[in-house]
């Protein structure tokens, strides 16, 4: 992707309505596979908390899994994770050190392409040893990731939703996955022919991918997001788009009722107001902002 930002600017509507979907935890039962088998490992080898694993395996499973951070960008959970991490007295009391992400923090509040392209870019720029850690950390993640996460099929009704929805809609996949996880997995099990574009990490954020690909072109009310975290609903709204919640540890339930009644709303001009309501009242107990062992 010469300029992946471009390619989104350029996406051009051939169908009344828009769908962004995100992938991991909402299209496809991935997230705990991921972030248990391939994240949480390489964060406790490369980061050297081995002396405090329970607990580092404890926080990485919170912030990514199971608070209103799931779903974030890699680079910002790490810096989420070490914080909690540090701040926990069973850590302080082992004497355990948590690498302090400093460099991470400053290329976070200057790049917005947060993935590996321009974080590699960056660690040649700033080759400190903080920033080659998490190089060798991010690498490690995408390797296992490559030989481990297979066979994981998407949630029931997925393929039969997304039939239903780009007989009128135009469907886009915004995620925070590297583009080429996406592409291996929407492939694997033939769901990609109905997207138009796969657009990952390296595409931006969620918020930009709706921006560039739906903004100005399809009036808001005929954008619609589809995703299984707090912060796929905030690019919903920075967009002034719909946003359907695909409720964690309530998947199948959630994709039976977006196809059953869902997208016939969406598509009737009847979702916005208090079905949409409805659906954040429900979608917001789920998820805690605080973990449990504070």
């Amino acid at each position: 992707m010469s300029d992946p930002v471009q390619e989104l600017k350029d996406f051009k509507p051939r169908k009344e309505f828009f769908v962004g979907i995100d992938s991991d935890g909402c299209a496809f039962d991935s997230m705990e596979i991921k972030h248990k088998e391939c994240f949480c490992p390489q964060f406790i080898y490369h980061f050297g908390l081995q002396s405090v694993s329970k607990y580092a395996r404890e926080v990485w499973e919170f912030v990514n899994l199971y608070s209103k951070n799931r779903g974030c960008n890699r680079f910002m959970a790490i810096q989420y994770a070490t914080e909690l991490l540090a701040a926990r007295k069973e850590v302080k009391d082992r004497h355990a050190e948590v690498p302090v992400l400093k460099d991470l923090a400053d290329w976070c509040k200057r790049e917005t392409k947060l993935g590996n392209p321009a974080f590699l870019a960056e660690v040649e720029r700033n080759p400190s040893d903080e920033m080659k850690m998490i190089k060798a950390w991010s690498l490690g993640v995408n390797e296992t990731i490559a030989w481990f996460v297979k066979n994981v099929p998407p949630y029931p009704l997925v393929e039969e939703s997304l039939q239903k929805m780009t007989e009128k809609a135009d469907a886009l996949v915004v995620s925070q996955t590297p583009t080429e996880a996406l592409e291996r997995e929407w492939g694997e099990h033939g769901i990609d022919k109905y997207v138009r574009m796969i657009a990952g990490q390296e595409r931006g954020t969620k918020t930009e991918h709706i921006r560039f690909a739906a903004g100005g072109k399809y009036p808001a009310e005929k954008i619609l997001m589809i995703g299984d975290a707090p912060g796929d609903y905030k690019a919903a709204k920075a967009n002034n788009a719909l946003f359907f919640p695909i409720n964690p540890g309530h998947e199948e339930a959630s994709w039976e009722k977006l196809y059953n009644e869902g997208l016939d709303r969406f598509f009737a001009g009847t979702f916005a107001g208090s079905y949409q309501e409805e659906l954040l009242r429900e979608f917001d107990q789920y998820l805690p902002e605080k973990p449990g062992w504070n």
